[in-house]
């Protein structure tokens, strides 16, 4: 039987997230969500189990409110890598999810490098 879209989702989600945990430990995460409307970013700190930083494509300062395209996923980016140089993070590594590493997720990591924020 084939898998639904979200079924392989899923399953690469926690792919991608098992793999990162092996190679990356005790380093911050860079989880990145994206939905139909909006994009978002977040530093998570697994040790402790606490957000760092945060950015989304919700706050009005942004100037992007519920829009997901190339340029809020840049406007994020930027503000995340701001964000993490404020919280006294300089390297991270990048958790895409399920998503693909491609349009929208490549630009918020790219303006994250270009922010300062290794990846």
């Amino acid at each position: 039987m084939a898998l639904s879209k979200r079924e392989l989702f899923l399953k690469r989600r926690v792919r991608v997230r098992n793999k990162l945990r092996k190679v990356n430990a005790g380093r911050v995460r860079l989880s990145v969500h994206r939905s139909n409307k909006n994009i978002s970013a977040q530093l998570i700190d697994d040790v402790n189990g606490v957000t760092i930083a945060s950015a989304s494509s919700l706050e009005k300062d942004l100037g992007v409110v519920g829009k997901n395209n190339i340029e809020a996923a840049t406007k994020v980016g930027a503000a995340i890598a701001e964000r993490a140089k404020k919280a006294g993070v300089e390297e991270a590594y990048f958790d895409r999810g399920g998503f693909l590493f491609h349009g929208k997720v490549k630009a918020l990591a790219d303006a994250a490098r270009e922010g300062g924020l290794r990846i």
